[in-house]
């Protein structure tokens, strides 16, 4: 999934401000913020507020928008975008990370949680990718013995039918013989 850097559309605006609120929160510098439980509410709510204004403002709404759709003062959604509050920092560097695919991975990561999937290491999943190649491979080749089986079931299946009439002609020439005889 590509993540939208200039949305177009409500569904692209809410996906890009997801990714980056998610993808901000999950940085090693703020995860340190957050420790703290009574830090953590607010920072989450200034990211979750950066990053809707950031969002908003590359799908090129205005200031007075974003703070109307967001329930902020105009003032506020200024301070984010021009960088001015730590969390509007953070979150305009996460943009321009993403912009230069620095944070793919964790991008991949935030989309499956977003469609509800569970995360799953690096480790796990390249196991997990080489043990599918490897069932993949197992299950060609056990089509190519199918059919080979068939092929060679079929093969004996005509020596069988020229058998039973190797034998029904035997039989037809011994009542020949028995007449005669």
């Amino acid at each position: 999934m590509e993540v939208p850097l200039n949305p177009i559309g409500r569904e692209e605006i809410h996906r890009l401000e997801s990714i980056l609120l998610f993808a901000t929160l999950f940085r090693p510098e703020v995860i340190e913020l957050i420790k703290d439980p009574a830090e953590r509410l607010t920072w989450v709510d200034s990211l979750a507020v950066a990053a809707g204004a950031l969002a908003r403002e590359k799908a090129g709404m205005t200031v007075r928008e974003i703070a109307e759709e967001l329930g902020r003062t105009e003032q506020t959604i200024r301070k984010h975008l021009k960088g001015e509050t730590k969390a509007g920092q953070l979150v305009r560097e996460t943009y321009e990370l993403i912009k230069q695919g620095k944070l793919d991975e964790l991008v991949r990561n935030v989309e499956v949680l977003a469609k509800g999937g569970q995360l799953v290491a690096m480790e796990e999943y390249e196991k997990l990718k080489k043990e599918k190649e490897e069932l993949e491979n197992k299950v060609r080749e056990l089509e190519e013995r199918i059919k080979a089986l068939e092929e060679e079931n079929h093969q004996l299946k005509a020596k069988l039918e020229n058998i039973r009439k190797a034998l029904d002609d035997a039989l037809e020439r011994i009542k020949e013989v028995e007449k005669l005889l």
